[in-house]
């Protein structure tokens, strides 16, 4: 972790993703908010990809009746419980993949170096230090490709006692996996596993080069056939349209992960995607409702970004459909003081509890 990792300055500009439709009008807004209500509360069905992309084009106006509702969606199909959990950066730097968001890329002139795995005794540090936060789930994150073999022994060592020391689930987040990786980190004791698509299939290409997005969604659906939970993401903001956002989730459907974290891209001097703007603050909003609508069963969780892009509306996220957060640091810059978002939690009287997907 970098304290001294700044992300670029950027001026706001209202520019939301490019889509292929014209915003709906307020009366068309009204009624297909209603009818959606209607499918997710009282039929209980699931939206189909047309009624998923007549929400995307609502008007700004009308983004606050969307985030309701997708609240209302995730107290019903989830519960009111919010999970809390904490990540490790335990191997920082140094990755040879190409990833245009990412500033832990040797391709790229970042401040973040590489450095070394951590020893046993400052991952455990970390992860009791998350336990006394009331958190369920610790997560090792590496910034590999994937795991080579020191690496695995390393992991299969280090999970089983930080299991036993602090009492949390531990996931881990180390790349793309190979059929035997996924098996012996299963019956290793991950209970979670973090891969994430990041984008649509069709817009991959812009962002990363140096492997494909179906070697992502292979790994998913490893961790899958091997019975650990599957955390698979998102990170808006890298330039591709509505359309694409709409593709990216009935490609997370698809891949049927049990956690969604939701990322805005936090642009960062060296890489490519440093200059971009941000995403707007409602804009934000509109998609975290969007992705609970379209996924009400996952634990969607605030993961990168949050307070770089909603600023002061990140309350009104977590009541937009988020049911889930990382305190504390990211991987790479440094997020709110954990009290700041239990005091949240505790103001919005949404309690801290453990979550699974809804079956």
């Amino acid at each position: 972790m970098s304290d001294t990792l700044q992300p670029v300055q950027i001026q706001r500009k209202p520019r939301p993703a490019e889509g292929s439709r014209e915003p709906l009008s307020a009366d068309e807004a009204r009624r297909i908010i209603r009818a959606a209500e209607t499918a997710l509360l009282d039929e209980r069905r699931m939206l189909t990809a047309d009624e998923l992309a007549a929400l995307a084009y609502v008007p700004d106006a009308s983004v606050p009746s969307l985030a309701a509702l997708a609240h209302e969606v995730r107290l019903a199909w989830c519960g009111p419980e919010v999970e809390v959990e904490g990540i490790l950066s335990a191997k920082t730097g140094g990755c040879p993949e190409d990833c245009h968001f990412c500033s832990q890329s040797s391709k790229f002139d970042t401040v973040v170096k590489a450095t070394p795995f951590l020893d046993t005794d400052e991952v455990l540090t970390a992860a009791r230090e998350t336990a006394e936060l009331g958190a369920s789930e610790f997560c090792i994150v590496l910034a590999v490709r994937g795991p080579d073999e020191r690496t695995m022994e390393r992991l299969l060592e280090l999970v089983p006692i930080i299991n036993e020391e602090t009492g949390l689930n531990v996931a881990v987040s180390a790349g793309i996996l190979t059929p035997d990786q996924a098996k012996r980190l299963a019956d290793g004791g991950v209970h979670r596993y973090n891969h994430n698509l990041e984008t649509a299939k069709s817009y991959f290409p812009q962002v990363v080069t140096s492997h494909d997005w179906t070697e992502r969604e292979e790994t998913c659906e490893l961790v899958r056939q091997n019975g650990m939970e599957l955390c698979c993401g998102a990170l808006l903001g890298m330039g591709e349209s509505v359309d694409q956002r709409l593709e990216l989730l009935g490609q997370l459907r698809e891949v049927d992960p049990t956690e969604v974290p939701l990322n805005f891209l936090k642009p960062m001097v060296g890489t490519p995607f440093a200059h971009l703007p941000a995403v707007e603050p409602l804009e934000a909003i509109r998609w975290i409702a969007m992705f609970r609508i379209a996924l009400p069963t996952v634990i969607l969780r605030y993961a990168g970004g949050r307070e770089f892009t909603l600023g002061d509306l990140q309350a009104m996220g977590m009541t937009s459909g988020i049911n889930a957060l990382i305190i504390g640091n990211y991987l790479t810059y440094l997020g709110r003081s954990p009290q700041e978002d239990l005091k949240m939690l505790d103001d919005l009287r949404m309690p801290v509890g453990l979550l699974s997907k809804v079956i």
